[in-house]
């Protein structure tokens, strides 16, 4: 995603779009949606790559019901009865391999009411405002059990609707799958495109209807057709239904990570947002043949953050299936110290464990991933802290998203460092700051940028003013 956009949603509003690049940083006051942005992020990629219904109470995220998500200014303002999202995104044409052209493709929902929570009501993608699909529900506000969809597909010159969906979209009350727009490209174009002339008697069981402009799509609409839903193909979803790893692509951190046991039983623990897994993850990866390398990225993050010097895994048996404790271990000056328990070194260590972990197998194994994490910082001194901006550089470098809330300058302050020195090949268009402003009930997201000298512009008036303000109280003025 190169961009989010989003109207009416929680304390947002006014229509805007905010920047997002391959490091974004999320920054601003308590209580000004940092953490809503978030879910919005990952609501958009389960609806339209992963193909199911999005959860917004999906934990790391709870935000509560449609009366509670959708905008309210209180008094007269009243509810939102829908509120509105989508994003831009830069998408190859997977057969012509990694130097393919690639093409912008804009993707719109609105959401409204099924029940108590929100529900895609309409939906629409578009490639280079030249050929757009449209799936929209009835005019009601409030969506209904088992409501059909229709279709719609065309250019700026002509619309025509698909009376019925032809890939059997219901609403359900208890459905949690929805196909996504990318999906109805193919088969558009293999159920109802089949003759380049548009033939009605070539079009099989689906018929359309025009709506607007000419009777039947012209040959020039049909080239254009064929070309992006060619491009359909190279969205995610597809991507991922090909792979057979069946890895997560995005990966949603909390705020405040599991606590550390002082034994762990070798038993199956499903990954989730506060790290639980990671433990159990380790003890598997011991007999790995990429353990080595694993645990060798872990220690250049702790011998850089100070944390730490080794760690290991250590079995209180002989067989796997016995208990086994995460060890620790720090040097002295002369001597390397004693290995310690997880649980009796400091609580930043295991709350930083788990993503550190999660970066470093996916970068090891080369699988790309979005993160969207949350105040990473939590019990972490400064040293460390600043290890973790030139980390999340390094990922970046490799491949991987990161989307991140952090209330650290030391964060902040050490990736402007790695793009004035080019220590990770981290450029200045790689990294977006995204200032989040309360006034007058609304929040308002600024889009900031680096310079190659690592320096903030389009930077507002009042950016950092309680910093200004207490600089101004220390020296007296």
């Amino acid at each position: 995603m190169d961009s989010i956009t989003l109207e009416k949603y929680r304390c947002f509003h006014d229509k805007q779009t905010a920047r997002l690049a391959p490091l974004t940083l999320l920054v601003g006051e308590n209580s000004t949606g940092k953490t809503s942005f978030l879910a919005l992020i990952r609501a958009l990629w389960d609806i339209e790559f992963e193909g199911i219904v999005p959860n917004f109470k999906k934990p790391p995220y709870d935000l509560g019901s449609f009366d509670e998500i959708a905008h309210f200014r209180g008094g007269r303002g009243g509810r939102a009865e829908t509120f509105e999202a989508g994003f831009d995104y830069n998408v190859r044409n997977p057969k012509g391999g990694r130097e393919a052209e690639s093409v912008n493709a804009r993707y719109e929902v609105t959401f409204g009411s099924r029940g108590t929570a929100p529900f895609p009501k309409n939906r629409s993608l578009e490639f280079e405002k030249e050929i757009r699909i449209e799936e929209k529900g009835r005019e009601a506000e409030k969506i209904d059990e088992d409501e059909d969809k229709s279709l719609y597909f065309g250019t700026k010159n002509g619309l025509w609707k698909m009376p019925e969906s032809p890939y059997g979209i219901k609403t359900g009350l208890y459905s949690q799958e929805i196909a996504p727009l990318s999906v109805a490209m193919g088969l558009i174009k293999s159920n109802l495109l089949r003759a380049k002339g548009f033939a009605q008697e070539n079009l099989g069981d689906y018929k359309y209807e025009v709506v607007k402009g000419d009777s039947q799509p012209s040959d020039e609409y049909f080239e254009q057709f064929n070309k992006y839903a060619d491009y359909s193909l190279g969205f995610p979803f597809w991507q991922t239904q090909r792979d057979l790893s069946s890895e997560p692509r995005i990966l949603a951190y909390a705020p405040v990570r599991s606590q550390p046991l002082r034994t762990y039983d070798p038993y199956p623990v499903e990954r989730d947002p506060a790290g639980r897994h990671i433990p159990h993850y380790l003890a598997e990866m011991q007999s790995d043949n990429n353990w080595e390398s694993l645990k060798g990225a872990l220690q250049d993050f702790g011998q850089a953050s100070g944390l730490f010097d080794e760690i290991s895994v250590r079995r209180l048996g002989k067989r796997n299936s016995d208990p086994f404790q995460i060890q620790i271990r720090k040097y002295g000056s002369k001597a390397k110290g004693p290995e310690r328990n997880l649980i009796d070194v400091g609580y930043g260590v295991s709350q930083v464990l788990p993503l550190i972990t999660e970066m470093s197998s996916r970068r090891l194994s080369d699988i790309r991933t979005t993160f969207l994490v949350q105040q990473p910082e939590i019990h972490l001194h400064p040293q460390a802290q600043a290890a973790l901006g030139s980390l999340f550089c390094e990922a970046v470098s490799s491949g991987q998203r990161m989307v991140i809330e952090t209330h650290s300058d030391y964060i902040i302050d050490r990736i402007r460092m790695e793009v004035r020195e080019n220590n990770s090949n981290i450029k200045p268009e790689d990294v977006s700051i995204l200032y989040f402003e309360s006034g007058n009930l609304d929040v308002k997201i600024h889009s900031l940028e680096l310079d190659e000298s690592g320096n903030i512009f389009n930077v507002p008036s009042n950016y950092r003013e309680f910093f200004r303000r207490e600089t101004r109280r220390l020296l007296g003025m």
